[in-house]
């Protein structure tokens, strides 16, 4: 197993949590993982990508050209990536903040309302776990419970009072994509 996925948006969504987060969920399931980010000349507002291989072999390289998912949490990125996405690859992407949705052949789109959902639970930061927490039921291989032990890993102390926030986020994520085709099958 194999999977290159890189995450785009723009700085201060929470995109490198993103991938650090998903990197930890996988070695938390005993599989290789390598995280490599990307950032514009800017902080916040600049471009933010990351690059995460999961695999169940030594890894190579993080580099990658290609992937098999890609995570689209705005429309520049979503722009900039989309043709970057292999044959019979998934492009996920934030619908609340993307109205130009992807118009690509031989990739499984799906929505996910990302930003809509964080504005439920009152923290529009926590759009970056829900869009995690879709993810991981989109690739069925990382549980919640080792996304869960990554978060202890990836939010600094101080910030661990917010980590039932962000397990609720990632559960309304996960619940976000329920009976939807992956793969050809049914969840």
């Amino acid at each position: 197993m194999l999977k290159e996925i890189l995450i785009g948006g723009f700085g201060g969504q929470g995109i490198m949590l993103m991938g650090q987060l998903l990197a930890y969920g996988a070695i938390h399931e005993g599989l290789a993982a390598t995280f490599f980010p990307s950032y514009g000349p800017e902080m916040r507002g600049g471009t933010a990508n990351c690059t995460i291989v999961i695999s169940d072999q030594r890894i190579g390289s993080p580099i990658r050209n290609r992937f098999s998912v890609l995570v689209a949490m705005n429309q520049a990125s979503l722009d900039k990536f989309k043709d970057r996405v292999k044959k019979k690859g998934i492009l996920v992407y934030n619908e609340t903040l993307i109205l130009d949705p992807p118009d690509v052949k031989d990739v499984e789109i799906i929505k996910v309302p990302a930003n809509k959902i964080a504005n439920e639970l009152q923290n529009p930061q926590v759009a970056n776990m829900v869009a995690v927490g879709a993810l991981i039921r989109i690739l069925g291989f990382i549980s919640f419970d080792s996304l869960s032990r990554g978060l202890v890993k990836v939010l600094p102390e101080y910030r661990h009072q917010l980590i039932p926030l962000n397990e609720k986020a990632i559960k309304m994520g996960m619940g976000s994509v329920l009976g939807a085709s992956f793969m050809g099958h049914e969840t």
